[in-house]
Protein backbone atom coordinates (compact mmCIF):
# COMPACT_ATOMS: atom_id res chain seq x y z
CA UNK A 1 0.00 0.00 0.00
CA UNK A 2 2.84 2.36 0.86
CA UNK A 3 4.60 1.69 -2.46
CA UNK A 4 1.62 1.50 -4.80
CA UNK A 5 -0.75 4.02 -3.25
CA UNK A 6 -3.67 2.86 -1.11
CA UNK A 7 -6.46 2.65 -3.75
CA UNK A 8 -4.19 1.19 -6.45
CA UNK A 9 -2.73 -1.22 -3.89
CA UNK A 10 -6.19 -2.65 -3.20
CA UNK A 11 -6.79 -3.15 -6.93
CA UNK A 12 -3.37 -4.75 -7.42
CA UNK A 13 -4.02 -7.19 -4.59
CA UNK A 14 -7.19 -8.39 -6.30
CA UNK A 15 -5.37 -8.63 -9.63
CA UNK A 16 -2.41 -10.59 -8.26
CA UNK A 17 -4.78 -12.96 -6.44
CA UNK A 18 -6.73 -13.55 -9.66
CA UNK A 19 -3.53 -14.24 -11.60
CA UNK A 20 -2.40 -16.60 -8.84
CA UNK A 21 -5.70 -18.48 -8.96
CA UNK A 22 -5.54 -18.75 -12.75
CA UNK A 23 -1.91 -19.83 -12.93
CA UNK A 24 -2.30 -22.51 -10.24
CA UNK A 25 -5.10 -24.11 -12.24
CA UNK A 26 -3.07 -23.63 -15.41
CA UNK A 27 -0.16 -25.57 -13.91
CA UNK A 28 -2.31 -28.61 -13.16
CA UNK A 29 -3.87 -28.40 -16.62
CA UNK A 30 -0.37 -28.33 -18.07
CA UNK A 31 0.53 -31.37 -16.02
CA UNK A 32 -2.54 -33.20 -17.34
CA UNK A 33 -1.69 -32.25 -20.94
CA UNK A 34 1.92 -33.41 -20.61
CA UNK A 35 1.26 -36.44 -18.42
CA UNK A 36 3.56 -35.13 -15.66
CA UNK A 37 2.99 -34.87 -11.92
CA UNK A 38 5.65 -32.39 -10.76
CA UNK A 39 6.46 -28.80 -11.64
CA UNK A 40 9.98 -29.82 -12.67
CA UNK A 41 8.88 -32.68 -14.92
CA UNK A 42 6.30 -30.41 -16.56
CA UNK A 43 8.93 -27.81 -17.45
CA UNK A 44 11.43 -30.50 -18.43
CA UNK A 45 8.98 -32.05 -20.90
CA UNK A 46 7.97 -28.65 -22.25
CA UNK A 47 11.30 -26.83 -22.51
CA UNK A 48 13.90 -29.55 -22.01
CA UNK A 49 16.87 -29.50 -19.67
CA UNK A 50 17.55 -25.70 -19.82
CA UNK A 51 14.01 -24.99 -18.60
CA UNK A 52 14.26 -27.73 -16.00
CA UNK A 53 17.52 -26.28 -14.70
CA UNK A 54 16.13 -22.73 -14.53
CA UNK A 55 13.03 -23.86 -12.63
CA UNK A 56 15.15 -25.94 -10.26
CA UNK A 57 17.26 -22.88 -9.43
CA UNK A 58 14.16 -20.74 -8.78
CA UNK A 59 12.50 -23.39 -6.61
CA UNK A 60 15.72 -24.02 -4.71
CA UNK A 61 16.38 -20.34 -4.03
CA UNK A 62 12.85 -19.39 -2.96
CA UNK A 63 13.03 -20.68 0.65
CA UNK A 64 16.47 -19.14 1.13
CA UNK A 65 15.33 -15.57 0.48
CA UNK A 66 13.38 -15.63 3.74
CA UNK A 67 14.04 -14.02 7.10
CA UNK A 68 12.40 -16.26 9.76
CA UNK A 69 11.51 -15.02 13.23
CA UNK A 70 12.44 -11.37 12.84
CA UNK A 71 12.54 -10.68 16.59
CA UNK A 72 14.92 -8.07 17.94
CA UNK A 73 15.50 -9.16 21.52
CA UNK A 74 18.00 -12.02 21.47
CA UNK A 75 17.20 -12.39 17.79
CA UNK A 76 20.16 -14.60 16.88
CA UNK A 77 19.68 -16.87 19.88
CA UNK A 78 15.97 -17.25 19.18
CA UNK A 79 16.58 -18.12 15.51
CA UNK A 80 19.19 -20.78 16.33
CA UNK A 81 17.11 -22.26 19.14
CA UNK A 82 13.83 -22.36 17.19
CA UNK A 83 15.60 -23.83 14.16
CA UNK A 84 17.23 -26.64 16.13
CA UNK A 85 14.23 -27.39 18.34
CA UNK A 86 11.33 -27.05 15.89
CA UNK A 87 12.10 -26.22 12.27
CA UNK A 88 14.63 -29.01 11.70
CA UNK A 89 12.56 -31.83 13.26
CA UNK A 90 9.43 -30.77 11.34
CA UNK A 91 11.42 -30.50 8.10
CA UNK A 92 12.52 -34.13 8.38
CA UNK A 93 9.03 -35.37 7.49
CA UNK A 94 9.04 -37.25 4.17
CA UNK A 95 5.28 -37.00 3.53
CA UNK A 96 3.90 -33.52 2.89
CA UNK A 97 0.38 -34.68 3.84
CA UNK A 98 1.56 -35.07 7.46
CA UNK A 99 2.16 -31.32 7.58
CA UNK A 100 -1.55 -30.60 7.00
CA UNK A 101 -2.50 -30.21 10.67
CA UNK A 102 0.59 -28.07 11.23
CA UNK A 103 -0.51 -25.78 8.39
CA UNK A 104 -3.99 -25.57 9.93
CA UNK A 105 -2.49 -24.35 13.22
CA UNK A 106 -0.49 -21.78 11.28
CA UNK A 107 -3.72 -20.52 9.69
CA UNK A 108 -5.36 -20.19 13.10
CA UNK A 109 -2.39 -18.18 14.39
CA UNK A 110 -2.52 -15.96 11.30
CA UNK A 111 -6.15 -15.17 12.08
CA UNK A 112 -5.14 -14.31 15.65
CA UNK A 113 -2.40 -11.96 14.42
CA UNK A 114 -4.92 -10.31 12.11
CA UNK A 115 -7.17 -9.67 15.09
CA UNK A 116 -4.29 -7.95 16.91
CA UNK A 117 -3.53 -5.73 13.91
CA UNK A 118 -7.23 -4.84 13.59
CA UNK A 119 -7.43 -3.99 17.29
CA UNK A 120 -4.42 -1.70 17.08
CA UNK A 121 -5.77 0.25 14.10
CA UNK A 122 -8.56 1.40 16.43
CA UNK A 123 -6.35 2.24 19.39
CA UNK A 124 -3.24 3.61 17.61
CA UNK A 125 -4.33 5.13 14.31
CA UNK A 126 -5.75 8.39 15.78
CA UNK A 127 -2.40 9.15 17.45
CA UNK A 128 0.06 8.35 14.64
CA UNK A 129 0.66 11.39 12.40
CA UNK A 130 -0.35 10.80 8.79
CA UNK A 131 2.06 11.45 5.92
CA UNK A 132 1.14 14.03 3.29
CA UNK A 133 0.84 11.58 0.39
CA UNK A 134 -1.00 8.95 2.39
CA UNK A 135 -4.15 8.86 0.24
CA UNK A 136 -2.90 9.45 -3.32
CA UNK A 137 -4.35 6.97 -5.83
CA UNK A 138 -1.08 5.67 -7.28
CA UNK A 139 2.66 5.93 -6.69
CA UNK A 140 5.62 5.21 -9.01
CA UNK A 141 6.75 2.20 -6.97
CA UNK A 142 3.69 0.13 -7.88
CA UNK A 143 5.75 -2.54 -9.66
CA UNK A 144 7.73 -3.12 -6.47
CA UNK A 145 4.42 -3.58 -4.70
CA UNK A 146 3.44 -6.25 -7.26
CA UNK A 147 6.66 -8.08 -6.41
CA UNK A 148 5.81 -8.10 -2.70
CA UNK A 149 2.24 -9.22 -3.42
CA UNK A 150 3.55 -12.00 -5.66
CA UNK A 151 5.65 -13.20 -2.75
CA UNK A 152 2.56 -13.24 -0.55
CA UNK A 153 0.63 -15.46 -2.97
CA UNK A 154 3.36 -17.74 -4.30
CA UNK A 155 2.70 -21.42 -3.71
CA UNK A 156 3.27 -22.77 -7.23
CA UNK A 157 6.50 -24.50 -6.32
CA UNK A 158 4.62 -26.99 -4.14
CA UNK A 159 1.22 -27.14 -5.87
CA UNK A 160 1.91 -30.53 -7.48
CA UNK A 161 2.90 -31.92 -4.08
CA UNK A 162 -0.37 -30.72 -2.57
CA UNK A 163 -2.36 -31.85 -5.61
CA UNK A 164 -0.86 -35.32 -5.32
CA UNK A 165 -1.82 -35.50 -1.63
CA UNK A 166 -5.55 -35.05 -2.42
CA UNK A 167 -7.97 -37.94 -2.38
CA UNK A 168 -9.09 -38.57 -5.96
CA UNK A 169 -7.23 -35.57 -7.42
CA UNK A 170 -8.90 -34.02 -10.47
CA UNK A 171 -8.52 -30.67 -12.21
CA UNK A 172 -12.11 -29.74 -11.26
CA UNK A 173 -11.55 -30.57 -7.58
CA UNK A 174 -8.23 -28.71 -7.60
CA UNK A 175 -9.90 -25.66 -9.17
CA UNK A 176 -12.53 -25.52 -6.43
CA UNK A 177 -9.88 -25.75 -3.72
CA UNK A 178 -7.76 -23.05 -5.36
CA UNK A 179 -10.72 -20.69 -5.80
CA UNK A 180 -11.67 -20.96 -2.12
CA UNK A 181 -8.07 -20.75 -0.88
CA UNK A 182 -7.20 -17.75 -3.04
CA UNK A 183 -10.36 -15.91 -2.01
CA UNK A 184 -9.56 -16.47 1.67
CA UNK A 185 -5.95 -15.39 1.11
CA UNK A 186 -6.82 -12.16 -0.66
CA UNK A 187 -9.38 -11.21 2.02
CA UNK A 188 -6.81 -11.79 4.78
CA UNK A 189 -4.16 -9.87 2.80
CA UNK A 190 -6.49 -6.92 2.27
CA UNK A 191 -7.40 -6.78 5.96
CA UNK A 192 -3.74 -6.97 7.00
CA UNK A 193 -2.55 -4.36 4.53
CA UNK A 194 -5.48 -2.00 5.03
CA UNK A 195 -5.32 -2.05 8.83
CA UNK A 196 -1.53 -1.72 8.83
CA UNK A 197 -1.54 1.15 6.35
CA UNK A 198 -4.43 2.98 8.01
CA UNK A 199 -2.45 2.89 11.26
CA UNK A 200 0.96 4.02 10.00
CA UNK A 201 0.43 5.33 6.41
CA UNK A 202 3.78 6.45 4.97
CA UNK A 203 5.72 5.22 8.02
CA UNK A 204 4.78 1.59 7.28
CA UNK A 205 7.84 -0.67 7.28
CA UNK A 206 8.52 -3.76 5.20
CA UNK A 207 7.89 -5.77 8.37
CA UNK A 208 4.72 -4.31 9.88
CA UNK A 209 5.75 -5.43 13.37
CA UNK A 210 8.68 -2.99 13.22
CA UNK A 211 6.15 -0.16 13.39
CA UNK A 212 4.84 -1.15 16.81
CA UNK A 213 6.63 -0.18 19.99
CA UNK A 214 8.53 -2.81 21.93
CA UNK A 215 6.59 -2.40 25.15
CA UNK A 216 3.27 -3.17 23.46
CA UNK A 217 2.55 -6.51 25.14
CA UNK A 218 -0.32 -7.41 22.82
CA UNK A 219 1.80 -6.90 19.70
CA UNK A 220 4.70 -8.75 21.32
CA UNK A 221 2.35 -11.72 21.62
CA UNK A 222 1.53 -11.20 17.95
CA UNK A 223 5.25 -11.29 17.11
CA UNK A 224 5.51 -14.59 18.97
CA UNK A 225 2.56 -15.99 16.98
CA UNK A 226 4.16 -14.82 13.74
CA UNK A 227 7.42 -16.55 14.63
CA UNK A 228 5.46 -19.75 15.30
CA UNK A 229 3.69 -19.52 11.92
CA UNK A 230 7.04 -19.22 10.15
CA UNK A 231 8.38 -22.21 12.07
CA UNK A 232 5.30 -24.26 11.15
CA UNK A 233 5.15 -23.33 7.45
CA UNK A 234 8.86 -23.33 6.62
CA UNK A 235 9.07 -27.17 6.55
CA UNK A 236 6.79 -27.13 3.48
CA UNK A 237 9.26 -24.82 1.71
CA UNK A 238 12.13 -27.08 2.79
CA UNK A 239 10.20 -30.02 1.36
CA UNK A 240 10.26 -28.40 -2.09
CA UNK A 241 13.94 -27.45 -1.91
CA UNK A 242 14.87 -30.96 -0.82
CA UNK A 243 12.85 -32.42 -3.70
CA UNK A 244 14.77 -30.21 -6.13
CA UNK A 245 18.07 -31.51 -4.75
CA UNK A 246 16.81 -35.09 -4.94
CA UNK A 247 15.66 -34.72 -8.55
CA UNK A 248 18.76 -32.92 -9.80
CA UNK A 249 21.49 -34.85 -7.99
CA UNK A 250 19.98 -38.15 -6.80
CA UNK A 251 17.58 -39.19 -9.55
CA UNK A 252 14.53 -38.31 -7.47
CA UNK A 253 15.17 -40.63 -4.52
CA UNK A 254 16.99 -40.02 -1.24
CA UNK A 255 18.03 -42.71 1.20
CA UNK A 256 17.27 -42.08 4.86
CA UNK A 257 20.84 -40.96 5.53
CA UNK A 258 20.96 -38.55 2.59
CA UNK A 259 17.45 -37.33 3.43
CA UNK A 260 18.70 -36.25 6.85
CA UNK A 261 21.97 -34.82 5.51
CA UNK A 262 20.31 -32.76 2.76
CA UNK A 263 17.64 -31.47 5.17
CA UNK A 264 20.23 -30.41 7.75
CA UNK A 265 22.31 -28.63 5.10
CA UNK A 266 19.28 -26.76 3.71
CA UNK A 267 18.05 -25.69 7.14
CA UNK A 268 21.54 -24.65 8.26
CA UNK A 269 22.19 -22.49 5.20
CA UNK A 270 18.78 -20.86 5.49
CA UNK A 271 19.39 -20.19 9.18
CA UNK A 272 22.74 -18.55 8.43
CA UNK A 273 21.08 -16.30 5.85
CA UNK A 274 18.40 -15.27 8.35
CA UNK A 275 21.04 -14.48 10.97
CA UNK A 276 22.69 -12.02 8.59
CA UNK A 277 19.54 -10.22 7.39
CA UNK A 278 17.22 -8.12 9.51
CA UNK A 279 15.34 -6.16 6.83
CA UNK A 280 12.24 -7.99 5.68
CA UNK A 281 11.21 -5.42 3.04
CA UNK A 282 14.10 -5.95 0.63
CA UNK A 283 13.79 -9.72 1.19
CA UNK A 284 10.15 -9.68 0.12
CA UNK A 285 10.88 -7.50 -2.90
CA UNK A 286 13.80 -9.55 -4.23
CA UNK A 287 12.03 -12.82 -3.56
CA UNK A 288 8.92 -11.51 -5.29
CA UNK A 289 10.57 -10.23 -8.46
CA UNK A 290 13.29 -12.88 -8.87
CA UNK A 291 11.45 -16.05 -7.81
CA UNK A 292 7.71 -15.44 -7.38
CA UNK A 293 7.16 -13.49 -10.61
CA UNK A 294 8.57 -16.17 -12.94
CA UNK A 295 6.93 -18.99 -10.95
CA UNK A 296 3.51 -17.27 -11.04
CA UNK A 297 3.41 -15.30 -14.28
CA UNK A 298 5.97 -16.60 -16.74
CA UNK A 299 6.56 -20.35 -16.44
CA UNK A 300 2.93 -21.56 -16.09
CA UNK A 301 1.89 -19.39 -19.04
CA UNK A 302 4.79 -20.50 -21.21
CA UNK A 303 4.16 -24.20 -20.48
CA UNK A 304 0.45 -23.95 -21.20
CA UNK A 305 0.93 -21.98 -24.41
CA UNK A 306 3.34 -24.59 -25.73
CA UNK A 307 1.31 -27.64 -24.67
CA UNK A 308 -2.26 -26.54 -25.31
CA UNK A 309 -3.90 -27.21 -28.68
CA UNK A 310 -6.76 -24.82 -27.98
CA UNK A 311 -7.32 -22.03 -30.56
CA UNK A 312 -5.51 -18.75 -30.01
CA UNK A 313 -8.80 -17.05 -29.19
CA UNK A 314 -9.44 -19.39 -26.25
CA UNK A 315 -9.76 -17.42 -22.98
CA UNK A 316 -7.01 -19.41 -21.23
CA UNK A 317 -4.57 -18.70 -24.05
CA UNK A 318 -5.41 -15.02 -24.14
CA UNK A 319 -4.87 -14.73 -20.39
CA UNK A 320 -1.60 -16.66 -20.62
CA UNK A 321 -0.41 -14.35 -23.41
CA UNK A 322 -1.08 -11.36 -21.14
CA UNK A 323 0.51 -12.89 -18.03
CA UNK A 324 3.80 -13.82 -19.69
CA UNK A 325 4.99 -10.32 -20.76
CA UNK A 326 3.56 -8.74 -17.61
CA UNK A 327 5.59 -11.16 -15.53
CA UNK A 328 8.73 -10.32 -17.50
CA UNK A 329 8.20 -6.59 -16.87
CA UNK A 330 7.58 -7.14 -13.14
CA UNK A 331 10.71 -9.27 -12.90
CA UNK A 332 13.10 -6.91 -14.71
CA UNK A 333 11.74 -3.52 -13.68
CA UNK A 334 10.96 -4.68 -10.15
CA UNK A 335 14.51 -5.93 -9.66
CA UNK A 336 16.02 -2.64 -10.85
CA UNK A 337 13.69 -0.62 -8.61
CA UNK A 338 14.33 -2.88 -5.61
CA UNK A 339 18.08 -2.28 -5.94
CA UNK A 340 17.92 1.45 -6.69
CA UNK A 341 15.02 2.32 -4.37
CA UNK A 342 14.75 -0.25 -1.55
CA UNK A 343 12.12 -0.09 1.16
CA UNK A 344 12.83 1.72 4.40
CA UNK A 345 14.26 -0.41 7.18
CA UNK A 346 14.65 0.46 10.86
CA UNK A 347 17.13 -2.39 11.53
CA UNK A 348 15.28 -3.05 14.75
CA UNK A 349 15.31 0.57 15.96
CA UNK A 350 12.06 1.87 17.40
CA UNK A 351 10.03 4.43 15.48
CA UNK A 352 10.11 8.07 16.55
CA UNK A 353 6.63 7.94 18.09
CA UNK A 354 7.74 5.25 20.57
CA UNK A 355 10.09 7.43 22.61
CA UNK A 356 8.76 8.60 26.01
CA UNK A 357 9.78 12.24 25.50
CA UNK A 358 7.42 12.47 22.52
CA UNK A 359 4.31 10.92 24.04
CA UNK A 360 1.50 11.93 26.32
CA UNK A 361 -1.18 9.27 26.59
CA UNK A 362 -2.33 7.90 29.90
CA UNK A 363 -3.43 4.31 30.25
CA UNK A 364 -6.95 4.26 31.64
CA UNK A 365 -7.70 0.53 31.45
CA UNK A 366 -6.66 -2.57 29.54
CA UNK A 367 -8.29 -1.38 26.32
CA UNK A 368 -9.27 2.27 26.83
CA UNK A 369 -6.90 5.21 26.56
CA UNK A 370 -7.37 8.90 27.24
CA UNK A 371 -5.47 11.70 25.54
CA UNK A 372 -3.98 14.23 27.96
CA UNK A 373 -1.91 16.68 25.87
CA UNK A 374 -0.28 16.96 22.44
CA UNK A 375 -2.91 15.04 20.43
CA UNK A 376 -0.54 14.06 17.57
CA UNK A 377 1.98 12.26 19.78
CA UNK A 378 1.69 8.84 21.42
CA UNK A 379 2.69 7.93 24.95
CA UNK A 380 4.32 4.56 25.45
CA UNK A 381 2.17 4.04 28.52
CA UNK A 382 -0.56 3.04 26.11
CA UNK A 383 1.18 -0.32 25.82
CA UNK A 384 1.82 -0.98 29.50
Amino acid sequence: MKQAGFPLGILLLFWVSYVTDFSLVLLIKGGALSGTDTYQSLVNKTFGFPGYLLLSVLQFLYPFIVDPANLFIGRHFIIVLSTAAFTLPLSLYRDIAKLGKISLLSTVLTTLILGIVMARVVSLSPYIPKTEDAWVFAKPNAIQAVGVMSFAFICHHNCFLVYGSLEDPTVAKWSRIIHISTLASVLISILFSTCGYLTFTGYTQGDLFENYCRNDDLVTFGRFCYGVTVILTYPIECFVTREVVANVFFGGNLSLVFHIIVTVVIITIAMLVSLLIDCLGIVLELNGVLCAAPLIFIIPSACYLKLSEEPRTHSDKIMACVMLPVGAVVMVVGFVMAITNPQDCTHGQEMFYCFPDNFSLTNISGSHFQLTTQPSILNTSIFQ
